[in-house]
């Protein structure tokens, strides 16, 4: 992801009264705005433009929203917030499982879009996570650094979405400390957890799977019962 002192965003929506009102919001908040309104034309631009971050509807026309999102996540480092409809619980999980860093329920509250964008773009850079934290956690055969934002396990690396990282970086930087999803939201996107939200659900999932935990029973990050998440110091060799 390039870095600029104006951030550049590529908003891409086929509803234009919608495009233009985030492009007013985001404009008039200190951000660059591009837009495309083709799915299939949104693949190349992305890849070639490499914005700072994309605001990515997921029902377009040449190519639907959540493909564009699995084509261009190997290659595209940059956050992906993703509009996805209220009801459409699938969508969510589905964009969070394509790599989606987040997403914005229908109709988009353009003050909503913005903070949670801003959160994305603040945790996505080198400095993020933790200040008192050291840039470089081992536990056992698990490495993970902040510096790089590598991860590693018995000399394999593993890759991870933005938001991934960022969640295991926050449960490995307490390890051995049970964090609530009202700590978790708190931490990553500053606002209070709503009761509702699977999102972090769906991405410890994701973590256990490609970390090699056992979802029925795991022991490297663990599911506390009606307190939270704990990411265990041991059980990594």
């Amino acid at each position: 992801m390039k870095t600029s002192q104006v951030p550049n965003i590529l908003v891409v929506e086929d509803d234009e009264s919608l495009a233009l009102l985030l492009g007013r919001v985001l404009g008039r908040n200190g951000f660059a705005v591009s837009f495309e309104a083709r799915g299939d034309a949104a693949v190349a631009r992305i890849l070639a433009e490499s914005p700072d971050a994309v605001v990515l509807d997921g029902s377009l026309p040449g190519k639907d929203g959540l493909d564009v999102c699995r084509e261009v996540r190997a290659r595209y480092a940059g956050p992906i917030l993703m509009l996805t409809g209220r009801s459409e619980d699938m969508d969510q999980v589905l964009a969070l499982e394509l790599g989606a860093d987040d997403y914005v329920a229908k109709p988009a509250q353009p003050r909503v879009l913005l903070a949670r964008l801003r959160a994305l773009l603040r945790r996505g850079g080198p400095g993020a996570g933790p200040q008192s934290s050291p840039a470089l956690l081992r536990y056992g055969r698990f490495e993970i650094s902040l510096i790089d934002r590598r991860v590693r396990l018995a000399d394999e690396e593993i890759d991870f979405t933005t938001a991934e990282f960022d969640l295991l970086w926050l449960l490995a930087s307490r390890a051995g400390t049970i964090l609530s999803r009202d700590d978790i939201f708190a931490a990553l996107r500053g606002i209070q957890h709503d009761g509702v939200d699977r999102s972090i659900d769906m991405r410890i999932s994701r973590l256990r799977k490609r970390l090699g935990d056992d979802p029925v029973r795991p022991q490297r990050i663990k599911t506390v019962r009606g307190k939270g998440y704990l990411f265990s110091p041991t059980d990594w060799d």
